[in-house]
């Protein structure tokens, strides 16, 4: 079947108009399955990371957006008492939209000398000394700083808080890359002064504790306080952040299942139509001497190559708009980030391929029970 490869791109080029629009409707096509596919890429890399980590965080009960939650600063203390508690860590959290939006951004103020404890970074540029030596300055994560063209010493502004940007750090979390992480002083001390309280801590757990007993154990003992707390698992308390959200997420599924089924009909309805337009041609290849199997090959082949190379053209151009382009969604200051991985590229590529088979079916039968004498007849 290789010999007839020569043959079966000259078709295709002969014809060239209509397969370079048939190869650009199947690249736009992949070319969204391959977003699509990134969000849940990003949701469940969130979720498999957050899974691994021993840490909880203490919230304002019956509350939502960071906005409303405020908790006394010195909760610490009575937490840092529970058995199993590691570390426990103040967080202030600002950002510029608690709904669902795809330009998110937000501010964690940590206490600078416990941030390299709780966070897993590498610094890509910038220094930890001048982070901890300016109260305004601020640790700026690769994705976000790639959305909003960011650079070490650039002054940066959302609200009323202004920050200068001292490094911009990478993450094994991807998720992590959306936040700018400040000073909790500098956030306490915005145009509202909010000194002594913060929005939540995230309590660190020692190897040998249980994260259901350990939440169970804060809450009850902060119970008689003036502020009522709500503790879950980091992974828990991020999924209920995101609520409707992930919902979504798990409905654009259907989404993706259209663009295959566009791939489909816009293969098997180009093949069909090359299909007749060339019923004299496949005559005259029986009559020297071409079997209708052989027929069915180039015919299958043809529309394959056709899938395959606009599916490989979306895919590609997808992977590296996610790579360049640090995408993430987010609600009440948690994001999912775009998550473009080898894994989605290979599915998509399968995807065209099996779609270009698929497609190629029903037009490659029909032109292998070509008649030939009706045909030669019908010229």
């Amino acid at each position: 079947m290789f010999k007839f490869f020569p043959y079966v791109l000259k078709t295709l080029w002969r014809h060239r108009a209509r397969t370079a629009l048939t190869v650009s409707g199947s690249a736009v096509a992949l070319f969204v399955f391959c977003f699509v596919g990134s969000v849940q890429e990003g949701l469940n890399h969130l979720q498999s990371q957050q899974e691994a980590k021993r840490s909880l965080i203490v919230f304002q009960a019956n509350k939502f957006c960071p906005a409303t939650s405020n908790l006394p600063q010195d909760y610490d203390r009575k937490i840092a008492a529970i058995p199993g508690v590691r570390e426990v860590v103040p967080i202030k959290v600002f950002t510029n939209n608690c709904r669902a939006s795809l330009d998110i951004v937000v501010f964690y103020g940590i206490p600078p000398q416990q941030l390299r404890k709780a966070r897993d970074f590498k610094l890509v540029t910038g220094s930890w000394g001048e982070f901890e030596k300016h109260q305004d300055a601020a640790m700026v994560g690769e994705r976000v700083a790639a959305r909003r063209s960011l650079k070490v010493d650039d002054r940066f502004s959302i609200g009323q808080h202004t920050v200068i940007v001292a490094g911009i750090y990478q993450s094994n979390n991807s998720a992590e890359e959306n936040y700018i992480y400040t000073h909790l002083d500098f956030l306490q001390r915005g145009e509202i002064n909010t000194v002594g309280t913060v929005t939540q801590f995230e309590v660190l757990l020692s190897t040998d504790a249980k994260p259901l007993a350990a939440s169970r154990a804060i809450d009850k003992a902060l119970e008689g306080e003036s502020v009522a707390t709500d503790t879950r698992a980091k992974g828990a308390f991020q999924l209920k952040s995101l609520g409707d959200l992930t919902e979504l997420i798990q409905l654009s599924h259907y989404l993706g299942f259209a663009c295959v089924g566009l791939v489909l009909i816009l293969v098997a309805t180009t093949t069909l139509m090359a299909v007749q337009d060339r019923i004299l041609e496949h005559a005259v290849l029986q009559t020297i001497g071409f079997t209708p199997i052989r027929i069915f090959g180039i015919v299958l082949t043809e529309s394959v190559i056709v899938s395959l190379l606009g599916g490989s053209i979306g895919v590609f151009a997808a992977t590296i708009a996610l790579m360049t382009s640090g995408l993430a969604v987010g609600a009440e200051a948690v994001t999912i980030a775009f998550t473009p991985t080898w894994s989605l590229a290979l599915n998509g590529v399968i995807v065209a391929a099996i779609t270009g088979l698929l497609a190629g079916l029903p037009p490659a039968w029909q032109a292998a029970r070509t008649e030939i004498v009706p045909a030669l007849r019908s010229v």
